[in-house]
């Protein structure tokens, strides 16, 4: 595996469930179905303090399904970032998209408009050279979209991503990991190694 090197962005984009928090096929609705990864939480804090800016990107349709609200959303995404903070980190921004997939918006992963929302926000012009990490095909392909390197996590549905995707990981364009801490181990020691 080749050594990682920090882009001038300096910015890692985490997809939300299965890489931070446990996922669910009748989708997360509730702070009590939220149920972050310890691992992933204490990932993300060591990120933020060794100067790495982290957002999050994740795809919300449960929104427009009528699953659960804007506000629900707002308390799960509050906890998360009380957590990481408890941890001694900080989530630069989180963005979502509510859209179903018959929607017809711009901003549905694997579709890039979450990810150049997200870049705007933060006032980054470029996301080329920056991580997206997330667990399934639309995750990377919305960060390639945009010049991110993907890394996909076996976490959530990550194992289930590489069965049907093999082509991932036979050549050198998508990174894989056990899980977010994982990865941010070897970010890191690639960060140590410079």
């Amino acid at each position: 595996m080749p050594r990682a090197e920090k882009p001038a962005a300096q910015l890692v984009i985490l997809d939300r469930d299965g890489v931070i928090n446990q996922d669910s096929d009748d989708y997360v609705k509730s702070l009590d179905e939220f149920l972050p990864y310890p691992q992933a939480i204490d990932a993300i804090a060591r990120l933020s303090r060794a100067g790495w800016t982290v957002a999050v990107a994740t795809n919300q349709s449960g929104i427009s399904r009528g699953y659960y609200d804007e506000a629900t959303l707002a308390t799960m995404h509050d906890h998360l970032d009380a957590l990481v903070a408890e941890a001694g980190g900080k989530i630069a921004q989180i963005v979502h998209c509510p859209h179903g997939p018959d929607d017809g918006c711009d901003c549905r992963k694997p579709l890039p408009g979450l990810l150049k929302q997200l870049g705007a926000k933060l006032g980054i012009e470029s996301l080329e050279g920056s991580w997206m990490v997330g667990d399934s095909l639309r995750d990377l392909e919305a960060g390639e979209a945009v010049g991110c390197r993907p890394v996909l996590v076996r976490t959530g549905k990550g194992e289930r991503t590489l069965a049907r995707h093999p082509e991932r990981t036979s050549d050198d364009r998508t990174q894989v990991f056990d899980d977010l801490a994982a990865f941010v181990d070897w970010l890191l020691a690639g960060d140590a190694s410079r």
